[in-house]
């Protein structure tokens, strides 16, 4: 190829570190020199729309579509996402050729050194369903405060008052050189979203050429394990208006998948794990379909069409 590959992200900060470590990982596999690989940004839908939750202006699709239509184009050879971002159904054309090793997968508390150090009617800021639906679980005072934007945006309304605390991916913070702010939240106490942590490279499914060049820096535990957890999304047929956490891990010779679903308030929860062959991500729909048997019908309502 007598030009350089274009690489296409989102132009926030984070998106662009991200980008950054594709390009990377990609030289140092492939002993690229610098000028081998261009960085395209592309404002997304979800960039522009910061005062609405997603859900009601077309959910995960606003982080993706702009990028979709470039490499469907031509206009870019691959596109980085972070994987939690990335809707289930994916256009055919398309195809997740690689993940980065993972990152670490808990929330971070901002604004207190833990929840019930927060005071009665605390207000807290998030746009996540999940994160919502888990808080209000743990503590039905909490008062919810629309945060959307990226990091720099949300600790700024935390800054000006907004909010009592906020809750952020300690991926990001870390890949930001923010690895002092914030409490960690342990997994047990609070699940991760699916794939979060998470970040993946797609490619047109019919490009071969890119399909090879990305597999060399593919970590095949992290994607068996998120493949795993968007399995488990896909099969419970929810919308970005339903909370789910997932998160799988490597557990000997096979992987351990925890989940959880739950009603917007949190009032309603059930949660499960299982077992799965490292080779064969895809059964964590049995997993999906064990929860949705055993949720009460004001959950089940949120799932499953």
């Amino acid at each position: 190829m007598n030009r350089p590959l274009r690489l296409g992200t989102r132009g926030s900060p984070l998106a662009l570190t991200q980008a950054n470590m594709v390009t990377a990982a990609l030289r140092a596999a492939h002993g690229l020199d610098e000028t081998a690989i261009e960085i395209v940004p592309i404002r997304t839908s979800g960039d522009r729309i910061q005062d609405r939750p997603l859900a009601e202006v077309g959910g995960k699709a606003l982080w993706t579509k702009e990028l979709d239509r470039a490499l469907i184009d031509g206009e870019i050879d691959f596109a980085v996402h972070s994987m939690k971002d990335v809707e289930t159904i994916r256009p055919p054309e398309i195809t997740i050729a690689a993940m980065l090793p993972r990152a670490d997968v808990r929330d971070r508390l901002i604004g207190a050194e833990t929840m019930a150090a927060l005071p009665q009617g605390a207000r807290i800021g998030t746009s996540s369903p999940r994160r919502t639906a888990q808080l209000l679980r743990r503590r039905p005072d909490f008062r919810i405060v629309l945060f959307r934007g990226n990091v720099d945006t949300r600790l700024a309304k935390l800054a000006s008052g907004e909010a009592e605390a906020t809750l952020l991916a300690a991926a990001g913070l870390d890949r930001l050189g923010r690895h002092d702010v914030g409490h960690a939240i342990a997994t047990e106490e609070m699940l991760p979203a699916p794939a979060q942590g998470a970040v993946g490279i797609e490619a047109l499914a019919d490009r071969a050429d890119i399909r090879t060049l990305l597999a060399a820096i593919d970590h095949a535990d992290t994607s068996a394990c998120v493949r795993a957890e968007r399995a488990l999304l896909a099969a419970l047929g929810g919308d970005c208006r339903s909370p789910v956490a997932a998160l799988a891990v490597r557990a000997g010779e096979g992987l351990y998948l925890r989940a959880e679903i739950l009603s917007e308030d949190g009032r309603f929860c059930e949660s499960g794990a299982m077992a799965l062959p490292l080779a064969a991500p895809e059964r964590a729909e049995a997993l999906a379909r064990t929860l949705l048997d055993r949720a009460p019908p004001e959950l089940r309502a949120l799932f499953a069409g």
